[in-house]
Order: structure tokens, then C-alpha cells, then sequence
């Protein structure tokens, strides 16, 4: 057995298995990123899809994942990827990943170095990419790969992006912070309860990374408007009133980016949330923050 210390769930993992995230596994005793290099997902999108709406708006930039995910959101949007291997804990990767969380879905992965990834994204330059946003599954409880390619795109000239659920622990986010010029930082709900009852997580890691980020690299955060969750007027109100005391009082320049829920996954027992209610939340974050946006409306 290993221990790994990367989040709160702290896998004690048998040799030769992988833990609860299924990206990280135990080989003779030593915890190493069993995804690292496997790329399950590659695109060119607008840098506001990420949604990041204040830094380098109008850019493209490469959007790269791989799988696994610490958290059990049951309104995953990338579940196919984020719990891949979902009952099955051996410690190979194969170059077919099978999700069978509710159906069989086949993923054919792409193994590349960072060496090659940061190439990529040079020659995508010529199409306005202007660098790597590690995305798609949670990049972290991958992070090694994204410190080794991160450190090879800012060699290169080029920006780096995450977009994570922050839920990680402080020694991973002094890694990461440093080699990222801007971050997109979900923040599920603003519960300490609603995290450990709903998603599996803990909403305090999530905080401190964004404490960490706040006022070193461009920092942007989501919330999904999920009914019976987290679509209280007075738990948003909470939010953005705490993003903005980030940074000594400066955080009302964090733009918040507040979405519409959709039924998927598991969580297909409410409706898409009510765009009325987006929008009347969108105004109460906006008594605290100047930039709220709000998504998938």
C-alpha cells in the first residue's frame, strides 16, 4: 500500500492499482500519475469557452485533457472521461479507455510527451493559438504532466491556462500557480455540506487554492445553477461576497461566471434551471462583483 496526499480522499492504494480518481496509481510502493501523457481530448476553441471572458478575449487557445476527476458531480458534463475505469483499478493504461458508468462509452486516447503537446501548440500558432488550457477531466490529480508541459509552453513564449475544480492539496497549488497566467476555478456550491453530501468533496481546499491564485495569475470562477443545490439568492450573495474580499479587498475585479444547469449524468430528476432565476442571481453576485457573466442561457 501508498499513500497519496494530492487531495483530501488520501488513497492508501494497493501495488499495482489505482486510487478513487483512477489517474493515479501505485507501482512498487511509489505514487505516480497513471494518466500522465494520455490525452484523451484536443481542441482549438475560443479561450472564452473555457469561459474566461477577461484575459486575451478574442484568442484561441489548444484545449487538452486527459482522465479522471476527484470529485463525483452528479451533473458531470465530461464523465466519460472524468471516470473512466470507473470499476476497474488496474494500473495499466490502455489505448482504448471504457467508461461504463451508465452505458459503455470507448475513448481512444493519443499519448503524447509534453514536448510534443507544447509543439503542437506552436504550430497551431499560426491559427491564433496563443498557448495550452489543461482541461476537459480535473488536469490536477494529473499535475505532474501539467507542470512539465507548463514549464516547456512559458519557454516557449506561450500562455498557460487551468480550468479545475481547485480541489487539491496546498502543495500541488504552489506547483501549479506559478507556471499559469490565467485559471477558471469551479466553485460547485458555497456549502461546506452541499460539497461532502453532493459531490464527494471539500469546498476548503477549493477556497485556499483560490486564496493562493487570487492576485498572482488572472483568476475567473464558475458556479452551475443546479436547483436544490446552490440557487439561493443568499448562497450566492455569500459567494460573491467573499470572492470579493480576495486579495486584501480587491477580489470585486474576479469575474464570476454564473451557468445554467442542464439534466445529465445521474442528475436527471429536476429541470434546466430557470433562466429567470440565472439572471436574478447573476444581479445579486453583481451588488459585489463588477464582472458577472452568466452561461448556457
Amino acid at each position: 500500500m501508498a499513500l497519496c496526499g494530492v487531495c483530501f480522499r488520501k488513497c492508501d492504494i494497493p501495488d499495482g492499482k489505482r486510487g478513487w480518481c483512477r489517474a493515479r496509481g501505485n507501482k512498487s510502493g511509489h505514487i505516480y500519475p497513471a494518466n500522465y501523457g494520455v490525452v484523451t481530448g484536443l481542441a482549438l476553441d475560443p479561450i472564452e469557452k473555457k469561459p474566461i471572458s477577461r484575459f486575451m478575449p478574442g484568442s484561441m487557445i489548444l484545449s487538452a485533457g486527459s482522465f479522471g476527476c476527484n470529485l463525483d458531480c452528479p451533473f458531470c458534463q465530461n464523465f466519460e472521461i472524468a471516470r473512466a475505469f470507473e470499476k476497474s483499478g488496474e494500473a495499466d493504461v490502455p489505448d482504448v479507455l471504457f467508461s461504463d458508468d451508465d452505458g459503455l462509452h470507448r475513448i481512444n486516447v493519443r499519448r503524447m510527451t509534453p514536448e510534443e503537446l507544447c509543439e503542437l501548440a506552436q504550430e497551431t500558432g499560426a491559427q491564433g493559438n496563443i498557448g495550452i488550457a489543461f482541461t476537459y477531466n480535473e488536469p490536477l490529480v494529473g499535475w505532474e504532466f501539467v507542470r512539465d508541459t507548463a514549464k516547456l509552453v512559458r519557454v516557449a513564449g506561450m500562455k498557460n491556462v487551468l480550468v479545475s475544480n481547485g480541489c487539491v492539496n496546498a502543495g500541488v497549488a504552489d506547483e501549479i500557480i506559478p507556471l499559469m497566467d490565467a485559471a477558471n476555478i469551479d466553485i460547485k456550491c458555497f456549502s461546506a455540506e452541499g460539497y461532502k453530501s453532493f459531490l464527494g468533496g471539500d469546498i476548503e481546499l477549493t477556497k485556499e487554492f483560490v486564496r493562493r491564485a487570487a492576485g498572482k495569475i488572472h483568476l475567473e470562477i464558475t458556479t452551475l445553477i443546479v436547483p436544490g443545490l446552490n440557487d439561493s439568492e443568499e448562497e450566492i450573495a455569500r459567494e460573491a461576497e467573499w470572492i470579493a474580499g480576495l486579495d486584501n479587498g480587491r477580489g470585486n475585479d474576479i469575474p464570476l461566471h454564473i451557468s445554467r444547469f442542464f439534466p445529465r449524468h445521474r442528475l436527471t430528476d429536476r429541470d434546466a434551471t430557470d433562466v429567470g432565476k440565472v439572471y436574478r442571481l447573476a444581479e445579486v453576485a453583481g451588488k459585489h462583483l463588477k464582472y458577472v457573466y452568466t452561461g448556457n442561457c
